[in-house]
């Protein structure tokens, strides 16, 4: 039986929700659970149990793995906005925000033990290949965070090293979802790499759109303020691209906002936008999205089962591609 992408999510709430945190002292335990009952979109489960659903009818069978997947995740959002200094996420205060640094990096450390606790309760038969696979993603997206941070401090990013940094930083957690959901419904070695490489082109187009909305989001809808990237001279996609595609008077702008050491928030997002806007950057993003969402779809149709198994996998990412939060 195929399951909706919603009964699917519904599963994967309904899980989190009745996770018991048992231990003390509580006061550590309670950011966790206040992280994972923030909602969101619960992208990397469902992405596993859609995958793992393609070969097998029973993917509530690999609930406590796919919910490893989003503590993991939110793991990674707690100590990301503690790094980048945001205040909300989800339209909820950060934890570093609503207690303190500490904190933050307290209780995000448990939760990757938890993560890794949850990940452990797969099928034993299956548990080495799937930590192997889990391990090498954890290690992955902590290299992208330290190119993150590090591109940053500087002016020379270029397309190249943007595109690798997101691959790792936000694709190969999209990529492991979709794997370790095929390994564990016994997929063929080639199958399971196929479902990687749909993942990881879904995971280029989902961060090149995540930043596209950072500058042209509804703050009210996408759930944290928009342009937190252009203030932090993170080199997006559209920023590097801007810099290279400038005329040589919009290029000079350009270098005094990502230079300026005292500014006023929305001045300095107005006049990036305003740059954008005449370089034309907002369509080359478009465009860019559009690729790796047209790569993606390659990859899936070379997976070997049936056309229809696969239709609920496509209308979720058909969906994924049309958010604006």
């Amino acid at each position: 039986m195929i399951l909706s992408s919603e009964k699917i999510l519904q599963l994967v709430n309904n899980c989190l929700e009745q996770m018991p945190y048992n231990r003390e002292p509580k006061s550590l335990y309670e950011p966790i659970q206040y992280v994972l009952s923030m909602g969101g979109k619960r992208i990397r489960p469902v992405l596993m149990l859609l995958s793992y659903n393609l070969f097998r009818d029973n993917p509530e069978s690999i609930l406590m793995p796919a919910c490893a997947l989003e503590t993991y995740h939110n793991y990674t959002l707690l100590h990301d906005d503690l790094m980048d200094h945001a205040d909300l996420r989800r339209g909820h205060e950060t934890v570093h925000k609503k207690w303190d640094a500490n904190k933050a990096i307290l209780s995000g450390d448990s939760m990757l033990v938890l993560a890794y606790e949850r990940m452990a309760q797969c099928d034993p038969a299956k548990l080495k290949e799937v930590l192997d696979i889990f391990t090498e993603t954890a290690l992955q997206i902590g290299e992208g965070q330290e190119y993150d941070m590090t591109f940053e401090q500087r002016t020379d990013v270029c397309e190249e090293e943007y595109i690798e940094m997101i691959r790792l930083k936000t694709s190969v957690l999209l990529a492991c979802a979709t794997k370790i959901g095929a390994v564990l419904a016994d997929a063929s070695e080639e199958d399971a790499q196929l479902l990687y490489k749909f993942g990881e082109q879904m995971g280029l187009a989902f961060q090149l759109q995540d930043d596209y909305l950072d500058v042209y989001g509804d703050p009210a809808v996408f759930g944290k303020a928009i342009g937190g990237d252009i203030t932090s001279n993170k080199k997006t996609y559209m920023l590097i691209n801007a810099y290279n595609k400038a005329n040589d008077e919009q290029r000079q702008e350009l270098m005094r906002w990502m230079t300026v050491k005292e500014f006023d928030r929305q001045e300095k997002i107005q006049a990036v936008t305003r740059l954008y806007n005449e370089i034309g950057i907002d369509q080359m993003a478009k465009a860019r999205i559009e690729y790796y969402f047209g790569e993606s779809r390659k990859y899936l149709a070379a997976v070997h089962v049936d056309d229809e198994r696969k239709q609920e996998l496509i209308a979720y990412t058909n969906e994924m591609m049309k958010r604006k939060k």
